[in-house]
């Protein structure tokens, strides 16, 4: 696992005390709020489908 794939904070409660869940690449758990997630990298955009403000 690399240093990006590591999340910083739990997108439910904002807490940073996370540990590796169980056996799966990318499944996270929340020591505070005891909620389990999963991280996972869908792919990249593309520059020419974005639209500016």
């Amino acid at each position: 696992m690399t240093a990006r794939a590591v999340p910083f904070h739990c997108p439910y409660c904002a807490d940073e005390n996370l540990r590796p869940h169980g056996e799966t690449h990318g499944e996270w758990e929340c020591r505070s709020c005891l909620r389990a997630f999963r991280l996972g990298f869908i792919g990249q955009l593309s520059p020419t489908n974005l639209t500016t403000l």
